[in-house]
């Protein structure tokens, strides 16, 4: 079974490098670190993050990445979101490079770097492997080079200088040629199950009224993981027994329950945020799932 490895978990799997941890908001709002990649010798773990990652790998191994593997077999840069789950595995002991990890606070502390949660690297689906050219390869060294310098700086504005460093590694990656060569895994539809299962988890709770799903049906989740609905449509009833759809609507019948339980919103509000046009399309749908209507569960004496 897939784990989530917090910013915490990371530092303690790597307790030499546990004084480089300030805080976990060691950024004002959200953490970054840069490391080199010296101790990345040894297997890592499948399992998402809950961080953002960009590295630098130089050295051969392979990429276990979602319901892929790539071989690694000249400098590459890969992009891992927190949704997604992989792990690395080196088949040379020479193994250098740098990373940066990042949190989603560190991305959404100004309006000029949120979107790099639906940039082509991070974007969930995307290819989040790049081989660049010789020349790329010194230049992302360089920047590499200036975000170590720069974290152990005391300049007060550094975390905004690492910000633009990091949109430099973005563009440079965005230059390069993406990986192409994948190898598919034996058991994919159990991977594929598993990371629509994770999404659908991610998009709740749903913590304000005027918040709303953005992702409301099979086809939408098909697109975000970059498979073709018939094929997610067929991993998720093997894996689960239960169709993509009958998932969707087993979980947004437990938020819409929490939400009537816990909050005093109006059913509207609630119908709003559950992706509903309209309340009466959520009240039927409700029904229809628990046999009673909203205001009969929320008018329940617990």
């Amino acid at each position: 079974m897939k784990t989530t490895e917090s910013v915490e978990d990371f530092y303690k799997r790597l307790p030499r490098q546990v004084t480089s941890l300030q805080s976990t908001n060691n950024a004002g709002i959200g953490h970054f670190n840069v490391f080199s990649r010296e101790s990345c010798s040894v297997v890592s773990p499948y399992s998402r993050r809950d961080f953002y990652k960009a590295s630098l790998i130089i050295g051969r191994g392979k990429l276990y990445y979602a319901d892929k593997w790539v071989q690694i077999d000249r400098p590459a840069m890969l992009f891992s979101n927190p949704v997604v789950p992989y792990s690395w595995e080196p088949e040379s002991e020479n193994q250098s490079g740098w990373y940066c990890l990042f949190t989603e606070g560190f991305i959404q502390h100004t309006e000029r770097v949120e979107s790099l949660r639906d940039s082509p690297l991070f974007k969930i689906g995307s290819n989040p492997i790049f081989f660049p050219e010789e020349a790329q390869l010194q230049e992302i060294s360089v920047i590499f080079q200036k975000m170590m310098a720069e974290m152990a700086s005391s300049y007060a504005q550094k975390y905004d200088v690492l910000r633009s460093y990091l949109h430099l590694l973005i563009h440079e990656a965005m230059k390069s040629n993406p990986a192409e060569n994948f190898g598919a895994y034996a058991n994919a539809s159990a991977r594929v199950s598993g990371l629509f299962l994770e999404l659908l988890e991610r998009q709740f709770p749903i913590d304000s009224p005027l918040a709303s799903l953005s992702l409301k049906t099979p086809a939408d989740y098909a697109h975000a993981l970059s498979v073709h609905i018939n094929h997610l449509n067929r991993s998720v009833k093997e894996a689960t027994g239960k169709t993509t759809s009958e998932q969707i609507a087993a979980r947004i019948t437990k938020e819409a329950g929490a939400l009537l339980q816990h909050t005093d919103w109006n059913i509207a509000d609630i119908a709003y945020s559950l992706g509903f046009e309209y309340p009466s399309y959520f009240t039927n749908f409700f029904k229809k799932h628990t046999g009673m209507s909203p205001n009969q569960l929320r008018n329940m004496v617990v």
